[in-house]
């Protein structure tokens, strides 16, 4: 499974690492490690149990090795702890030396034809706007927002994610797929795409993880890990990605 290779890849990283500080919030979470890498990752909360003083493993990760924290991303007993485990490893990646696609005239570094079928996993509004402009259609899938309502998408029903998917070129899909361990599956139903793109702030920026999948791109990010107490303030006080933008280090990397 692909969750598999990205933990394997992100403990050669990890060798003699420790975790230094964890922040929990209802829209993010934030770890830093004892290297002074930050990482980040969307928090999952649709499915959270319910009840007080259920989480209790977050302040007892200081301290520990990051390697086995990351291991969460694959056996962890829910989504918030699995979400750490991934926020473990995007730290992690900030010791590789990726190079950046160096074509600034481009979406995520890859050619948008104007009869091109975008398929969106994960509402990204700037992304949807962008691929908008230049595609025929953008197909968009969300699961929180179908649930839970939020703002207002014209959103595909789920049910026919799998048959609409078949028919696009290009598709997008958030980090988040790999905390809530649907990607195999989304992969599978994106056979026919020439491009797909694992965008956000979850997104694993380790590619030699994906070398054997059908993923082009990864664009997620980095931050300053001279503004970790700036970020962690901001995730602690429930702010999204939007609120985090000066702090952050975009990057975007070719797979093949």
């Amino acid at each position: 499974m692909l969750i598999d290779k990205i933990v394997e890849q992100a403990q050669l990283n990890l060798k003699a690492v420790k975790i230094k500080d964890v922040v929990v919030g209802i829209s993010l979470m934030g770890v830093q490690l004892d290297n002074g890498h930050v990482g980040v990752s969307y928090t999952i909360r649709e499915d959270l149990p319910n009840g007080c003083s259920i989480f209790p493993y977050a302040q007892e990760m200081i301290g520990k090795p990051a390697g086995e924290m990351a291991e969460w991303l694959v056996n962890g007993k829910e989504d918030l702890q699995r979400g750490i485990g991934m926020a473990v490893i995007t730290a992690a990646s900030q010791s590789l030396p990726v190079a950046d696609v160096d074509n600034p005239g481009l979406t995520f570094g890859i050619n948008v034809l104007p009869t091109d079928n975008v398929g969106m996993i994960g509402y990204i509004k700037p992304v949807a706007k962008e691929f908008s402009n230049k595609a025929k259609k953008v197909k968009i899938f969300d699961m929180g927002l179908s649930l839970r309502g939020g703002e207002k998408v014209d959103l595909y029903p789920t049910e026919k994610q799998s048959e609409e998917l078949a028919d696009c070129d290009i598709v997008t899909l958030s980090g988040t797929t790999v905390v809530n361990n649907t990607i195999d599956e989304l992969l599978d139903m994106c056979k026919n795409a020439r491009e797909i793109v694992m965008i956000g702030p979850s997104t694993p920026m380790l590619p030699a993880a994906f070398k054997d999948t059908n993923i082009t791109v990864l664009a997620g990010s980095w931050w300053n890990n001279d503004k970790k107490d700036e970020i962690f303030k901001k995730i602690s006080l429930a702010c999204g990605v939007s609120h985090l933008s000066k702090y952050m280090i975009k990057k975007c990397i070719s797979v093949r």
